[in-house]
């Protein structure tokens, strides 16, 4: 199953090929490397070769930016009610994931048909699309990441949408020790949201891979969920691993604890000058019957 990002206005990807995509931030057009873009590019036309910043990859990894004229510090995209922050990063990312649209409007459906009030933990929260969707739905929102940069990203961004006194906890920590604390004090979520890194390292050189990780990972949260949750939402993007891997976690876990329906699949953006979709990682929805 495909979930295509396909509602955006203030974003499009214009073309891809070559290993790059050319995309359109608001106005503003940049270069960038995606490594699941093998095919070539159709046609180098001149708004390739004119784009307002280009990412180029170094062979010694990392990379740095061209930029061809001169560019505001930051600015802002709409998605529906909700406004972000961009600012394009010396690690090629401009702090927004613009396919995970899909999952935003679905939190958001669900919160708001839910009838009751929700509690929503976003765990590896980034700078916290979902927190702010989550939040501008009604929900009681606590966003966790272990950058204090993001998560101060997370709050402009939560107020540029006019959020700022919503109910929401920003906590910078190590998500693993965060959800054992709670366990240990008996919170409960109606709601969990993550977005778990193929690799990563906790404060004191705990060592995360997806693969090995996830799993106990998903069993710990099993614990802080209430009595009667509403959703488990996981994204990856870690190469090589199929939505129906997400698929047997979540019934194995959530789905053994409180039944309810899975629905796995890849996340897309489409491509405006070939009308092909770019693949952008799988999520699995786990949501109560």
């Amino acid at each position: 199953m495909y979930y295509i990002a396909d509602q955006w206005v203030d974003y499009e990807v214009i073309d891809a090929g070559g290993g790059e995509k050319l995309e359109r931030w608001g106005t503003v057009v940049l270069r960038r490397p995606d490594p699941q873009i093998i095919w070539p590019i159709g046609r180098e036309t001149d708004e390739w070769l004119t784009a307002h910043a280009h990412y180029h990859r170094s062979s010694s990894g990392g990379g740095h930016w061209e930029y061809r004229r001169k560019l505001p510090e930051h600015w802002n995209i709409r998605y529906g009610e909700l406004t972000f922050l961009i600012r394009p990063t010396n690690f090629k990312h401009t702090g927004l994931f613009p396919e995970q649209a899909v999952n935003w409007s679905w939190i958001m459906d669900k919160i708001r048909d839910a009838g009751r009030p929700v509690r929503l933990l976003n765990l590896f929260a980034y700078t916290g699309g979902a927190t702010v969707a989550a939040a501008s739905a009604g929900a009681e929102v606590v966003h966790v990441d272990a950058a204090k940069g993001m998560v101060q990203w997370a709050k402009e961004n939560a107020a540029l949408s006019g959020l700022a006194d919503r109910p929401i906890r920003y906590i910078t920590d190590d998500v693993f020790k965060f959800v054992q604390r709670e366990q240990r004090r008996g919170r409960k979520y109606d709601a969990i949201v993550m977005d778990p890194p193929s690799y990563g390292r906790g404060p004191n050189g705990e060592m995360w891979k997806l693969e090995t990780s996830l799993y106990p990972f998903l069993e710990s949260c099993l614990p802080i969920l209430s009595d009667e949750p509403l959703f488990v939402l996981i994204n990856a993007y870690t190469t090589g691993l199929s939505p129906a891997v997400l698929n047997n976690l979540l019934k194995m876990t959530i789905g053994r604890k409180f039944g309810g329906t899975i629905r796995c699949g890849e996340i897309g953006l489409p491509i405006t000058r070939s009308g092909l979709v770019l693949p952008c990682g799988i999520l699995g929805r786990w949501e109560a019957s």
